[in-house]
């Protein structure tokens, strides 16, 4: 199909996805990111958040969150390689709020600069998460 670009989403752990789709969006370093097939080449980090591919042919858009990494894109071919990747479906907001209230007091606790940046880090990663989930519930 010449209207479909092929879209790989992998993690240290598993391959979370592999398939054609119309269009795919993340958010990347310098902000969200629209890719339609034949894009102009390009490789970027990504940050936490929702990784958004509207698969080949119709059906339901799929949802997959990521905790950065990076992103390379070719005329016919996405690769992300995410530093953790979860699907939309396997994501769990309470788990999600309560690790985001752990990386907040953990924050707060943080004595040298070093342990800060970690704790902002980690808490940012959450707060995406959380996010991601919100934006990614059934409208009722």
């Amino acid at each position: 199909m010449a209207n479909t670009i092929h879209v790989d989403v992998v993690s240290a752990e598993a391959s979370i996805y592999s398939g054609e789709a119309e269009f795919v969006a993340l958010p990347g370093e310098e902000g969200e990111l629209g890719i339609y097939p034949r894009h102009t080449p390009f490789i970027t980090r990504i940050k936490p958040g929702a990784v958004r591919i509207k698969p080949a042919g119709g059906g339901e858009e799929e949802l997959i969150f990521v905790a950065g990494g990076i992103l390379e894109v070719q005329p016919s071919v996405i690769t992300v390689l995410a530093d953790t990747a979860i699907r939309g479906h396997d994501l769990d907001e309470a788990k999600a709020t309560e690790a985001l209230k752990l990386a907040e007091e953990a924050r707060s606790n943080a004595l040298d600069k070093l342990e800060i940046a970690k704790m902002q880090s980690e808490y940012a990663m959450m707060a995406a998460q959380l996010a991601a989930i919100r934006k990614l519930r059934p409208k009722k």
